[in-house]
């Protein structure tokens, strides 16, 4: 049995301007570094086998503060990269919404609809975690690894552990950043332990 603890980097400059940031990049606040301390203090008893990112900046900072002096490299994982938004990205929500209004509607309230000419769909993104949590299991079928990546990336995560359609992608919980997740998977089956939870952080 495998047991994956996720969690999604902390928060950043561009997440505290409400600014997409999709494949581009922008560095952890103070309060992104404090919660990334934090979980690192959370969980700093638990042995890790592997410890895998996005190689987006913010994910490794925040990947680098939670590996303290545990003697694992950080593997830099391209499926675990932020949904690809295309020319959305650098953007803020109001500038999208504003330029974009049909497409910005259906992105939160019509998921299954969206698409991006640009960019990736959600579809695309549960594909590509289908394939992350997959190989996952046959790379290493037992232990704990520890997984930093993204919110739309873990939310594509929940409706596969969920068995749900793209549909409730948005549903609750809200991912804050460096909210941890722990799935078990066996033998192919994926269950949620623990959902987005912040209490290192209050």
């Amino acid at each position: 049995m495998l047991k994956v603890y996720f969690t999604r980097h902390g928060e950043t400059e561009w997440n505290a301007e409400k600014r997409i940031q999709g494949r581009l990049d922008s560095r952890l606040t103070a309060r992104g570094e404090r919660d990334a301390y934090l979980l690192g203090e959370r969980l700093k008893d638990i042995e890790f086998d592997r410890i895998i990112s996005s190689p987006s900046g913010r994910a490794m900072q925040t990947a680098n503060a939670l590996k303290r002096n545990r003697p694992l490299g950080i593997e830099a994982d391209e499926e675990l990269m932020e949904i690809y938004l295309g020319n959305w990205q650098g953007k803020t929500e109001n500038e999208i919404k504003e330029q974009y209004p049909e497409e910005f509607y259906l992105y939160y309230h019509r998921p299954e609809l969206f698409q991006n000419p640009e960019g990736e769909s959600f579809f695309e993104v549960k594909k590509r975690a289908e394939s992350f949590l997959n190989r996952l299991e046959q790379e290493t079928s037992s232990g704990n690894i520890l997984v930093v990546t993204h919110g739309v990336f873990l939310k594509a995560a929940y409706l596969i552990c969920r068995n749900a359609p793209i549909e409730q992608i948005w549903r609750p919980p809200y991912l804050h950043g460096t909210g941890l997740t722990i799935v078990e998977i066996n033998n192919r089956k994926t269950k949620l332990l623990l959902e987005g939870c912040i209490e290192h952080c209050e």
